[in-house]
């Protein structure tokens, strides 16, 4: 929204028509004159304007600026009809016909005229010679015209080629010179009552709340004298910083065109005086704001209250209902929303009741054990917030909340009322809150001299409180269940992510960003391996991230707190001591006070001042039991002089749980993960011999997450005398029971072979070792061979291939070919009669041996096959073993999307050519 105010504007020129001949309708017999005989033809001592954009709640930003425009003015009699009437105009702009609207006012010598102009010229407003039905008053819209016809004594509408200005004009009531409204006249014993002289103090405020004139008037009500509160705030010397019976501050009053209420101000003396006022905004000739306060003592406020608006009646009965609630008498109305803002005006309202220095209100716990600090006026109350007292002291009836108490000197009685220890109070009244009989709370009120109160004041405030300890109750019930609502959204979330991790490290960070700032202000983790080991500090955080650093060099340092398994949270005062005495010893030495050098910068005070004020609050541990067993400690902190509140500390403790149990998971799964990944590394060969001669190279994909070892194997070792043994299988099935054969096969094969046992042979024995596995066997596909480097520069293979994909021989001309024949697999037939075949691989020859996860390598009804294969393979000519493993890898992958459900391994043997590759 934009706005502008012009004073002593003289009228604005027509609005510019872009050469078309403007419209203007008038209804006959609302002012019906001649175009240049309008309102505008006044002088116009004002101008303000605004546009708003076309959304729903412009409708009420356009009332408010109009109602503070007119008032601003002094129009307060016309202001109703101006808000109504642009309420209608507004609403047709941005609902109606969806286009901002712009919003004119305009004062002159003989009343305001308000233009509302829209955006959509094509929706004409008829124009008709004689009276019209203008539709029923129930309609949702067409009554803005309707009510312009009844309120406004002269209406119009304009047109252009871009816009549609509705306009109208409300006259001044006539009253004589110096007469703003009259009131009956009535007997002198009804008048108010006043002081011999009605001192009336003129106070101007500036822009910022400062104070800049301060009359005769102020000084002998306030007893400050000018010198004394010139630019000083205004709201240093408010009582209370909400005014009774409204949610307006008076900062917020300030702000306001006009405003009229009661609050209190301090005098010099020291005690509240209270006062009417009448705030009235308004402008100096350069365009700068102020207010304008009048003040009176309240009860004199006569001479300054306006009436209120009504029938007489109305206005009694109204009188009578609020002067017989019994809470509005205390606190005013309306009541605030939250509990919190309920419970600081009541001690404020307590304080200022009783003349004190300050006031507290505790809450009763569920059990009624316990008092809960939860409002303070005049105490440190970011100390005090949260912290808890016992309802029962001590023996009698001082000792106890239940009963009013009123104590002269507590230096008499040191300790009677801890809340108030080292702050200086000296007397203080305290009586319960009560609800059916039902402890719910204590209020008191303290002043710093003795022998401030006695029973009298007692009465006073246990009769206040009697009044207000329904809606407290009311309101902290209300709390409660929004925050156990919010309690049980919050732990839902917290479940959902922990169980969707297995990952330590990631469910230790998502413990502390999930406690982190929403149940305390920094928090650290610490682990526990097992019941030998010593908590580790694992994890800190911090709202803000410059002080994690530090919080963890500061916790590092000191003993971890026991791991207690008892459940619930105790306090933690180690960190905050060393903190305490860490930022004591930095600042002694800044000033030269430690016996050392005196230094004028130290570059270490800052950080351990700020990690002092970080973990100066209270701190508690909350155990981190999984399985009956302490795995570990959630530590959580406030800032220095705050307190958990036991909601908060409860909701803790359910986190706790869902935590350990979610921590204790991801480490039996790292634990086993370990494990198994290490058994599957022991299955797969050590590193592959160099062999003189040939070229070899190994990729091994095993299909699931976490295994590195699945059905599919090969190996390459030394027989003996220049031979080397190689293989490469694919047991039925994946995962752990599919490695179990894998292992037995490749050890086997290793034994038989140095036994000197031919090809078939080997093969022979290893089936009837997967036989004797009985239930637990698989059968196995396996090519088998023996490799023997000739002194030519060729090599010489003896080949076996039992039901396993066929070797591939890729020639220096690029042709391709089986290099061995199918035969039975293994694992099936307890009678096989194997043969081997003798393969020479001359130079530049490539042996390619894969698994069937290679060959079988599927995208939707497409599968790669051996011929797919070769014809990957003929591209490989020249190419190194290394290369053309790497080849046929990335050929597979490619070939489709989705990732392998097999295992896959290639083996690539080459002789290199009698030229250098």
């Amino acid at each position: 929204m934009t706005t502008g105010l012009i004073p002593g504007e003289q009228p604005p020129e027509p609005r510019p028509t872009g050469g078309l001949p403007q419209q203007r309708h008038e209804p006959d017999g609302h002012g019906t004159m001649p175009a240049d005989n309008r309102s505008r033809s006044s002088v116009i001592t004002a101008r303000a304007a605004a546009s708003f954009e076309p959304v729903g709640r412009s409708v009420a930003s356009a009332r408010s600026f109009v109602r503070d425009t007119l008032q601003g003015w002094g129009f307060g009699d016309i202001v109703d009809d101006a808000v109504v009437l642009t309420s209608e105009l507004v609403t047709n702009a941005v609902v109606h016909a969806g286009t901002s609207a712009d919003l004119l006012c305009l004062r002159g010598d003989d009343g305001v005229r308000i233009e509302v102009a829209d955006r959509y010229p094509e929706r004409e407003v008829p124009v008709q010679g004689s009276a019209v039905n203008m539709g029923s008053p129930d309609r949702e819209g067409g009554r803005g015209l309707q009510l312009c016809a009844a309120l406004a004594g002269r209406w119009g509408v304009e047109y252009t080629p871009t816009h549609k200005t509705v306009w109208f004009q409300l006259g001044l009531p006539e009253r004589p010179v110096g007469t703003r409204a009259a009131g009956p006249s009535l007997p002198v014993d009804l008048l108010p009552l006043a002081d011999t002289r009605v001192r009336v103090a003129v106070v101007q405020i500036d822009r910022i709340g400062s104070i800049t004139a301060w009359n005769e008037d102020a000084e002998e009500l306030f007893g400050y004298t000018a010198e004394q509160v010139t630019g000083k705030p205004l709201t240093d010397l408010a009582a209370w910083p909400h005014t009774p019976g409204t949610g307006t501050g008076i900062a917020e009053a300030l702000q306001l065109s006009r405003w009229e209420g009661s609050y209190g101000i301090r005098g010099a003396h020291g005690r509240v005086i209270p006062v009417y006022a009448s705030h009235l905004r308004v402008r100096d000739t350069d365009g700068d704001p102020s207010t304008v306060c009048l003040l009176v003592r309240d009860h004199e406020r006569a001479v300054l209250q306006t009436p209120l608006r009504g029938p007489a009646s109305e206005t009694s009965s109204a009188s009578e209902g609020q002067s017989t609630d019994p809470f509005e008498v205390f606190i005013g109305s309306p009541a605030p929303d939250d509990l919190d803002g309920l419970l600081q005006r009541t001690v404020e309202r307590a304080r200022d009741m009783l003349d004190g220095d300050s006031a507290f209100l505790l809450l009763a716990t569920d059990d009624e054990t316990e008092l809960e600090v939860r409002a303070s006026t005049g105490l440190p109350s970011a100390r005090q917030r949260f912290a808890r007292v016992p309802v029962e002291a001590g023996s009698g009836r001082y000792g106890s909340a239940r009963m009013p108490a009123v104590h002269e000197d507590l230096t008499a009685v040191p300790g009677a009322v801890p809340l108030l220890n080292g702050t200086g109070m000296r007397s203080v009244v305290t009586v319960p809150l009560k609800v059916e009989g039902r402890l719910t709370g204590s209020l008191g009120v303290a002043a710093e001299a003795p022998r401030r109160y006695s029973n009298e004041e007692a009465l006073r405030l246990q009769f206040a409180a009697d009044r207000i300890a329904l809606a407290v109750e009311s309101a902290r019930l209300g709390e409660l269940e929004r925050l156990r609502r919010g309690s049980l959204s919050f732990l839902v979330e917290a479940s959902d992510l922990l169980a969707g991790t297995l990952d330590r490290d990631q469910t230790l960070a998502l413990m502390a960003q999930m406690t982190v700032p929403t149940l305390a202000t920094w928090c650290a983790v610490y682990t526990i391996a097992d019941q030998a080991s010593e908590p580790y500090l694992s994890y800190v955080l911090h709202e803000d991230e410059e002080l994690i650093d530090g919080i963890k060099s500061l916790l590092s340092k000191i003993p971890p707190p026991d791991p207690v398994p008892t459940p619930g949270a105790r306090v933690w005062s180690a960190p905050t001591e060393v903190a305490h005495q860490a930022a004591l010893r930095t600042s002694m030495r800044s000033l030269g006070l430690s016996g050392g050098p005196t230094r004028q910068v130290t570059p270490g005070i800052g950080p351990t001042l700020a990690t002092a004020s970080a973990v100066g609050g209270e701190i508690v541990v909350l155990p981190l039991v999984a399985r009956n067993r302490v795995i570990g400690m959630l530590t959580l902190g406030k800032p220095t002089d705050e307190h958990f509140r036991q909601e908060i500390l409860e909701l803790a403790e359910d986190l706790s749980r869902r935590a350990a149990l979610a921590l204790d998971n991801a480490r039996l799964y790292s634990e086993r993960t370990a494990i198994s990944q290490s058994l599957q590394r022991s299955l797969l060969p050590p590193e592959l011999p160099t062999i003189e001669g040939v070229e070899v190279e190994v990729i091994y994909r095993a299909a699931g997450e976490g295994n590195e070892v699945g059905g599919d194997f090969y190996d390459l070792f030394p027989i003996s005398d220049g031979a080397y043994g190689f293989a490469i299988g694919d047991v039925c099935g994946t995962g752990p029971n599919a490695a179990a054969v894998t292992g037995l096969a490749r050890h086997a094969l290793r034994l038989l072979a140095r036994e000197g046992l031919s090809g078939p042979a080997v093969l022979e024995r290893l089936n009837s070792a997967i036989l004797d596995e009985g239930a637990r066997s698989r059968f196995l596909t396996l090519l088998y061979g023996e490799l023997r480097p000739q002194e030519d520069g060729s090599a010489e293979l003896k080949v076996v291939c039992a039901g396993h994909p066929l070797p591939l021989r890729l020639r220096q001309d690029g042709t391709v070919e089986p290099a061995a024949e199918p035969q039975p697999l293994l694992g099936v037939l307890e009678d096989l009669e194997l043969y081997e075949q003798t393969v020479t691989l001359d130079p530049g020859d490539v042996l390619l041996c894969v698994t069937d996860g290679v060959t079988e390598r599927r995208e939707g009804t497409r599968m790669l096959g051996d011929d797919g294969l070769a014809d990957v393979l003929t591209t490989c000519t020249g190419l190194t073993a290394g290369a053309v493993a790497a080849r046929i890898m990335r050929a597979v992958e490619r070939f489709a999307s989705d990732a392998p459900s097999d295992d896959m391994a290639i083996l690539a043997m080459r002789v290199p050519g009698l030229h250098k590759d």
